[in-house]
């Protein structure tokens, strides 16, 4: 019965010392109220003692956080309509003003800061065409954006350390017309390389069927110049030849006539015998 005494007794204290301590973490800042209102803030990491129920505590994460927008509709200078994404990277430094400007509450933090975003961009997409908000003078308005957005925080109890326009978008409608301009832009390009393509082509294979008939033009002339030549130097040496052994070459000229007459073993010629053509038959020797 003793045991069970002490059993209870030290979860009764167990149970007064969990809900009177707190803790509070390196990357953290605590307020503690009294009855509601703010009692102490200035605590540094570690653990601490709070009245049950008399004392409450809140803690606040103080680590850089980001926070999302909804995709807006601005104008631009030209009139023209764009739907920006953007987000923005705070953190906390003054947990006191956060708490009494916002609540605590991250959404309603969020909703009063992009009020003020949200004008800033609107202002400065107002001045510029779509052509400069997207590429041009973006980085110009991201910081102009963060450095109003940086005062806005500072009365919310935040730090703005970047704010980034994550998309620019043109509204459905207005991104189907731009499309549509901008295939047939494409497709009349694309017309024109092509025509461009042809009449090279066109050329090119007018060079070279030009560059082929002077080619074959010259390689023909100088095969019948070196054909002439070899013609002409072959009478030479026939001559030459035929000078020195008139009858040996006439013998040698009638074997090769022989030979080429009678290829075939069934071929007959109806010729005289004492024809010219069977001297060397009849006259081995020769006349």
């Amino acid at each position: 019965m003793m045991l069970y005494r002490i059993l209870i007794a030290l979860a009764v204290v167990i149970g007064i010392a969990s809900v009177s301590m707190f803790r509070v973490y390196e990357q953290e800042r605590a307020i503690l109220f009294q009855l509601g209102k703010i009692q102490r803030f200035d605590f540094s990491p570690g653990l601490y003692f709070k009245i049950p129920i008399y004392q409450n505590v809140k803690k606040y994460d103080i680590r850089l956080q980001t926070l999302d927008s909804e995709p807006q509709r601005f104008l631009t200078g030209e009139k023209k309509d764009v739907i920006v994404d953007s987000f923005v990277r705070y953190r906390i430094n003054d947990v006191v003003k956060y708490h009494i400007s916002t609540g605590g509450d991250a959404r309603r933090a969020g909703i009063l800061l992009y009020q003020k975003i949200n004008d800033a961009l609107r202002s400065e997409f107002g001045e510029r065409t779509v052509k400069e908000v997207v590429s041009g003078e973006r980085g110009t308005i991201m910081d102009i954006v963060t450095k109003l957005a940086d005062e806005r925080g500072d009365e919310l109890g935040m730090e703005i350390v970047d704010v980034r326009l994550k998309r620019i978008d043109l509204p459905a409608e207005v991104s189907q017309n731009v499309y549509e301009r901008m295939r047939s832009e494409r497709s009349r390009v694309a017309r024109e390389f092509r025509a461009r393509g042809e009449k090279e082509s066109i050329t090119i294979k007018a060079d070279a069927d030009r560059s082929r008939t002077v080619v074959g033009a010259r390689a023909y002339r100088d095969a019948e110049m070196m054909r002439g030549a070899g013609d002409a130097a072959a009478a030479e040496i026939y001559a030459d030849a035929y000078n020195r052994n008139p009858e040996f070459y006439d013998f040698y000229r009638s074997l090769n006539a022989y030979k080429t007459s009678f290829r075939n073993g069934d071929d007959v010629f109806l010729l005289d015998p004492d024809s010219e053509f069977f001297k060397y038959f009849t006259k081995p020797t020769g006349p």
